[in-house]
């Protein structure tokens, strides 16, 4: 619910009338939410949507003359206060990192929309993220994968330690004294790091430092 006790305006897109229809009969039998307009292709909702200023809209994501992707990234540049919540029938990936790309605020999976359409309207209005309980487990899952191939796993414990130290703004005398070795194999184990990781000095040895949480700026 808006402040005042407004409903919060939802416009709803899908090609399939039965589909659209449900969707609108789910939202609409909810107290705080109202539905201002309906839409069966992606370029006729851009165009409503423009003029009819909904809070949410609710957007297949295969649609005659323009997929909801297309369409989501037309709200976003026309209308920035809309929040887009993409309906699909895939789970992949790929599908669902175009359409937050696009700038969509939510991702909700058709074979389970009955169940979540309703939370994900009121979080994206809140100006969080929804995405459906199967899809934020699959997006889980590739955050862990990309965090075992992380290039942080291809230095050793020695080399981490003195990635952490140089991004601090020790001297290699420092960092010797700290870790107990020759000033000469911190210099040898810099050059090592910037050799695996493709970095040509120091200050992109700190942005990288930074970048992967081994430390922060002060």
């Amino acid at each position: 619910m808006n402040p005042g006790g407004r409903p919060i305006t939802v416009f709803v897109a899908d090609d399939h009338a039965i589909v659209r229809e449900g969707l609108v009969s789910l939202l609409a039998a909810q107290p705080d939410i109202q539905v201002v307009g309906t839409a069966a292709d992606g370029r006729d909702t851009v165009r409503q949507v423009a003029t009819l200023q909904p809070e949410v809209v609710v957007m297949d994501i295969s649609m005659p003359q323009m997929n909801g992707i297309e369409a989501a990234r037309e709200i976003r540049n026309r209308v920035p206060r809309a929040r887009v919540v993409i309906l699909s029938m895939h789970s992949s990936v790929e599908h669902v990192f175009h359409a937050l790309e696009a700038g969509a605020s939510g991702y909700v999976l058709k074979e389970s929309a009955g169940k979540e359409i309703m939370d994900a309207v009121r979080a994206v209005h809140l100006g969080r993220r929804y995405l459906s309980q199967k899809v934020a487990g699959i997006m889980a899952e590739v955050v862990i994968r990309s965090a075992t191939v992380s290039p942080l796993n291809r230095l050793s414990t020695r080399e981490r330690q003195i990635l952490q130290l140089v991004a601090e703004g020790r001297s290699s005398a420092q960092i010797a004294a700290t870790l107990h070795l020759s000033p000469k194999t911190v210099d040898s184990y810099r050059s090592r790091l910037m050799q695996k990781l493709h970095i040509g000095d120091v200050a992109g040895l700190v942005k990288f430092a930074i970048q992967h949480g081994l430390t922060s700026l002060h």
